[in-house]
């Protein structure tokens, strides 16, 4: 494996915990844990995706990175 196909696959694992964590309850989809997960699993994926040269994911973890720190900043508004 490249060192680009260990950056994505450490993406994909980061939201694939995440997802998991949530489903079995263990994370809330509101909390702070699952948000940055998010934020960071598809950082990290988008960040491939672009190495790679692959727009249709790159837009996609680009997207699901932006609301994912739409949803944190929204969290952190409200808790101040």
């Amino acid at each position: 494996m490249t060192a680009v196909d260990w950056i994505g696959f450490t993406g994909v694992t980061i939201l694939l915990a995440a997802f998991f964590l949530n489903l079995t309850g263990k994370l809330s989809k509101d909390g702070p844990t699952y948000i940055l997960l998010n934020i960071i699993g598809a950082g990290v994926a988008c960040l491939a995706s672009v190495m790679l040269h692959y727009l249709p994911f790159i837009i996609l973890e680009a997207a699901w990175t932006a609301v994912s720190l739409f949803a944190f900043i929204s969290y952190m508004r409200k808790r101040a």
